[in-house]
């Protein structure tokens, strides 16, 4: 029986195939698009009289890692307060949702490197359209990229509804501030959409 003699050229041919694998492999997780699989909006308003929060996991969005393109939209009337009242007012005489049913961003993550674990300080920029005004917004946030299967995008950024039109009734003006603060909460996971 001939003993198998390996050589140099053989072990540098074969680290170069594993080597290229790897490149590939990894790569077609970063260049994949992302659904949002799981996610949360809520929005905080202090006031004098009282403080408000809603919140809504009727989600939906997807993040292209190789274009560093993101886009989320908000359904307006699933957002849930304390009181049903509340509600009330906010879906019939703020947001009017029937018609302006949905809240949407769609954008570029700037500072944001695919190939880069951990989590990272990015920049959403894009367009910001809510209560039928489209508005250029710059909104912070980190991408935690820990898990190679998912991408946890986090973020706090303020609104001001004079910028998209909501007017507060002058009756209620204290129970509502003229900025509000919105927290989004997303898990990403890859889809081949």
């Amino acid at each position: 029986m001939q003993e198998l003699k390996v050589t140099d050229s053989m072990k540098t041919t074969h680290c170069l195939f594993v080597l290229i694998f790897l490149v590939i492999t990894t790569g077609q997780v970063y260049s994949q698009k992302s659904e949002l699989q799981k996610g949360k909006v809520t929005f905080f308003s202090e006031a004098p009289l009282e403080n408000i929060t809603a919140i809504t996991e009727d989600v939906a969005g997807i993040i292209d890692i190789s274009k560093n393109q993101f886009a989320f939209s908000v359904k307006v009337n699933t957002f849930r307060f304390d009181k049903s009242l509340m509600q009330e007012h906010f879906n019939e005489k703020y947001m009017e949702s029937d018609k302006y049913p949905k809240a949407t961003f769609t954008g570029s993550l700037k500072n944001f490197k695919s190939n880069q674990k951990g989590e990272q300080t990015v920049l959403a920029v894009g367009k910001l359209t809510m209560h039928g005004v489209t508005r250029e917004v710059s909104i912070p946030g980190k991408i935690d990229m820990n898990n190679r299967k998912e991408l946890h995008i986090i973020s706090k950024f303020n609104v001001r509804l004079e910028d998209y039109r909501i007017e507060r009734p002058k009756l209620v003006w204290q129970n509502l501030a003229d900025e509000v603060e919105v927290s989004v909460d997303f898990i990403f996971s890859p889809t081949n959409i």
